[in-house]
Formats: structure tokens, sequence, C-alpha cells
């Protein structure tokens, strides 16, 4: 179950690093017809909130196992 949790949370960072992308494409080429590149970022914010509530709340439940001594 782990392991689905660590795919889940990678393909959302990809998806956010695709969005970041996208949003570059659209900067450099300032087509009015397109959709504006505050769309993309919002989507790239709004999947790394997902991704750190999904963090915090598997920590919190004891699903996602922390180093109990960092050093």
């Amino acid at each position: 179950m782990l392991a689905i949790f660590k795919v889940i949370i990678v393909a959302l960072l990809l998806y956010m690093v695709f969005n970041l992308f996208r949003a570059l494409f659209v900067m450099l080429r300032n087509d009015p017809n397109k959709p504006p590149m505050t769309k993309y970022l919002g989507k790239r914010v709004g999947i790394a909130a997902i991704v750190l509530l999904a963090m915090i709340i598997a920590a919190y439940a004891g699903f996602l196992p922390l180093n109990p001594r960092p050093y």
C-alpha cells in the first residue's frame, strides 16, 4: 500500500512539472487565443497543496513512516 502512495505522489509531482513547462511555453508564445499562463501555474500550486496535505494526513495516520531521529 505504501508503494501505491509513493507512485501517486511521484505522478502528482511529475504533473506539476508538466504544468510548469506548459506555462513556460504559453508565456513564450504569448498567443491571446490560448489559455493564460496563470491557469497552468494555478494548477501547479493546487497540486502542490494536495501533495502536501496528503503527506501530512498520511504521516498523522501512521501510514507514512517518519524518521524519529533525523541525525
